[in-house]
């Protein structure tokens, strides 16, 4: 592996440990601002291979009590059952069903998310940023990614008016070898 540089296929575990991934929304707050968060704790894992990256596979859940948007109050009301309903829901999770490269370091992640109680298809826009040897002698990957979906895809249904029914998505995943 060290001779190609590149690595071949493996697994990886998305290093949440060290901070070098993240899950960011942002939701258009009535119209006149944008209202971001995160989420803190999530954890996942993911297949790839960088000869046949159509065959990559990546599973995540999320820990959705752990929604962060810098606002106490409003943090508890996200957690509410008008919105993530965590004490009914308390993990949300995506499965991918198909990564489809487009030979250019871009490629389509397609899968199911289940958020809300509610599990349906999403396509993500993924971006490969790089791979290669880390200073402490392991091996990483790292994409970024951007999706959006109705809340109301979701049964979340709470009104904020329309200027807010969608929910855009950026995500870091740096992934350590394993």
């Amino acid at each position: 592996m060290a001779a190609t540089g590149q690595a071949v296929a493996a697994d990886y575990v998305i290093d949440t440990d060290g901070a070098h991934a993240s899950i960011q929304f942002r939701i258009s707050h009535l119209g006149y601002s944008w209202l971001k968060g995160r989420f803190n704790d999530f954890s996942g894992e993911f297949q790839y291979d960088a000869a046949n990256p159509g065959d990559s596979e990546i599973a995540v859940n999320i820990d959705t009590a752990s929604i962060d948007s810098n606002h106490a109050e409003r943090d508890k009301h996200l957690r509410s059952a008008d919105f993530l309903d965590v004490q009914q829901y308390p993990e949300a999770s995506f499965v991918s069903t198909d990564y489809i490269p487009n030979g250019d370091g871009t490629a389509t992640l397609e899968g199911e998310l289940t958020l809300h109680g509610v599990t349906r298809p999403i396509s993500i826009d993924v971006e490969k940023i790089g791979e290669g040897e880390d200073p402490w002698g392991g091996y990483r990957v790292g994409f970024s990614g951007e999706t959006e979906f109705a809340l109301a895809d979701y049964g979340i249904d709470y009104n904020l008016g329309p200027a807010s029914e969608t929910v855009y998505l950026e995500l870091e995943v740096e992934g350590i070898q394993q």
